[in-house]
């Protein structure tokens, strides 16, 4: 690793654990009153697969661990057989807390929590985010039903989004089970198409960059011309008095 990347590292966990700490103590909804422990998240600060569920349940509200349950070892035999670790990808929630006997959550408490989840996408800026269930797919594209968009790779802010069933359903219905099982391997076609993307933006920029840069000289070039034609023409006045 070099230092420069070490750096960067260090200040996305560091941004990371700030905001552990402020998740930790929020009180912006009433979700604070009956929760065990909050569940910020947790993995790779720089990872470039970044899943999104919908909330924590009772196993993750005990533990304070995105996953935990028997949804989240679901979880773990999918990002194996990708193959990737845990460790290598980012597990987080829309919102932070368990609702009360893990009911959906209220939207106050979705608008409450979500500023927490978008800086952490901007830290770890992830190369693909990865939603699990509807309520993660809704908060990116508000219109769209699951049933009809899982396992399609989406493009969203400069990055691919790869809409899946949460893993509690598939622990429910056994169809809901082998899409997540076949849907999974879209992952590596995922990072390829978001790494197009990005290229294509850069170029874009570097494009935008030459043509400002080109027009600022044209400009300069024809203003130098001007002035040079009325300092010669000033010349020639001079002489002809």
């Amino acid at each position: 690793m070099t230092s420069e990347s070490s750096d960067t590292t260090d200040s996305a966990s560091a941004t990371l654990q700030n905001l552990k700490a402020q998740i930790a103590g929020c009180q912006l909804c009433q979700l604070s009153n009956t929760r065990t422990n909050t569940v910020p998240g947790e993995g790779s600060a720089l990872a470039e697969v970044m899943f999104i569920g919908e909330g924590p349940g009772r196993d993750e509200d005990l533990s304070g661990r995105p996953f935990v349950g028997r949804a989240g070892k679901l979880l773990d035999e999918l990002i194996a057989s990708i193959p990737m670790r845990r460790d290598d990808v980012f597990i987080a929630n829309i919102i932070k807390c368990r609702p009360p006997d893990n009911r959906d959550p209220e939207p106050a408490e979705i608008n409450a929590c979500t500023p927490y989840l978008k800086q952490q996408i901007d830290t770890i800026d992830p190369l693909v985010i990865v939603t699990l269930g509807r309520f993660a797919l809704n908060y990116f594209f508000p219109d769209m039903r699951i049933t009809r968009s899982h396992g399609q790779i989406l493009q969203f802010n400069n990055r691919a989004l790869l809409p899946l069933y949460h893993p509690s359903s598939g622990l429910r219905n056994p169809q809901h089970a082998t899409s997540l099982r076949q849907d999974i391997h879209k992952i590596p076609e995922a990072i390829a198409e978001a790494i197009q993307i990005r290229n294509e933006a850069t170029q874009h920029t570097t494009r935008i960059t030459n043509q400002t840069t080109d027009t600022e000289t044209t400009t300069s070039t024809n203003y130098d011309q001007q002035q040079n034609t009325l300092d010669q023409n000033d010349d020639s006045q001079k002489s002809f008095f």
